[in-house]
C-alpha cells in the first residue's frame, strides 16, 4: 500500500499542501460531520505517505475531500475496485430473491463483436467466436439503446423456482420502478403478462400480479406449483417496479442444487 500512499502525498504536494494545513482541513470536517474519526493527525498522515498504513474510511474521506479527489479511484489505489462489484457479488449464491444496490456505471464497457463475416446466414444457429472479425468496446448505455441509470436491478435467488421456467433460479432483473401500476389484462400468452419485482418484509417476489378488492395476489409459473400469495395492498407489500429485461445463466453448474 506505499504506493497508494505516495500517490496521496503527490495530491497533496500539488496542492503545497503541508501536514500540519492537512490536519487542519479535516478537524473542520471533522467538526462539521460531528465525528472525531475524520480527524488526519500529521503523525498518521505520514505513516499513510511513507509507511503504507491504510487510512480508515473516515480518514479517505477527509483526504478526497482536501485534495479534491475522486473516492473512487482512490479506492482503486487500495485494490478496491468499485466497478467490480456486481462482478465479485456474482461469485457469492444467495437462495433468496433480492434487490440489487449498486450503482451501475454507465461509463462501463463491454467487449462486443462489432464486425462479422458479411457471409454468415443470419437465420442459422451459429458459434459467434468463429465469426467475429472485429471486436471492440461499446458503453454498456449502448445496448438495445438501454440508459442503465434509469433502472433498479434485482436477482433472483438461487432456490427460487416460484417463476420457473419462465424466470429460471439465478436470473438477473432490470426491473424499471416507473412502472409500478399493476396492468389488469391486454396480453395475449403468459409469456406477454408483465412480471412484477416486488418487496416484502419478509423479502424480495418476482411473480406475475392480479390485484382485486384491495388484495394483491402473487402468481408464480403454472409448471412450477408455487402457491398463490396473497397480501393486502398497498399496506403489505411494494411493487418496486415491471421487470423488463432479463439475463440467465445456460450454464447448469452455476446452480448450487438441482430443482427440489
Amino acid at each position: 500500500m506505499v504506493e497508494a500512499g505516495q500517490r496521496l502525498r503527490r495530491a497533496r504536494e500539488r496542492l503545497n499542501l503541508k501536514y500540519r494545513d492537512v490536519e487542519q482541513a479535516s478537524q473542520l470536517i471533522a467538526e462539521r460531520r460531528g465525528n472525531t474519526e475524520f480527524v488526519i493527525l500529521i503523525s498518521r498522515l505520514s505513516d499513510i505517505e511513507n509507511q503504507g498504513t491504510v487510512p480508515s474510511i473516515y480518514r479517505l474521506y477527509s483526504l478526497c475531500c482536501i485534495y479534491r479527489l475522486d473516492i473512487t479511484e482512490v479506492l482503486g489505489w487500495y485494490n478496491v475496485p468499485l466497478e467490480s462489484m456486481a462482478a465479485d457479488a456474482s461469485l457469492i449464491q444467495i437462495e433468496k430473491t433480492h434487490g440489487i444496490s449498486f450503482n451501475p456505471d454507465a461509463g462501463a464497457e463491454a467487449m462486443l463483436p462489432i464486425s462479422l463475416d458479411p457471409g454468415i446466414d443470419l437465420r442459422r444457429t451459429f458459434f459467434v467466436s468463429e465469426v467475429v472479425q472485429r471486436w471492440g468496446k461499446l458503453p454498456l448505455a449502448l445496448l438495445g439503446g438501454v440508459d442503465v441509470r434509469r433502472y433498479r436491478y434485482g436477482f433472483v435467488g438461487t432456490e427460487d423456482w416460484s417463476m420457473y421456467p419462465t424466470v429460471p433460479p439465478g436470473s438477473l432483473l432490470v426491473v424499471d420502478d416507473g412502472k409500478r401500476k399493476i396492468q389488469a389484462g391486454g396480453w395475449r400468452s403468459l409469456s406477454e403478462r408483465p412480471i412484477y419485482f416486488l418487496e416484502h418484509r419478509d423479502g424480495y417476489y418476482c411473480r406475475w400480479c392480479s390485484v382485486k378488492d384491495g388484495v394483491i395476489s402473487l402468481i408464480g409459473d403454472p409448471e412450477s406449483e408455487a402457491p398463490v400469495l396473497n397480501f393486502r395492498y398497498p399496506e403489505e407489500i411494494e411493487v418496486v417496479g415491471q421487470v423488463v429485461g432479463l439475463a440467465m445463466s445456460l450454464d447448469p453448474e452455476k446452480r448450487r442444487r438441482s430443482r427440489p
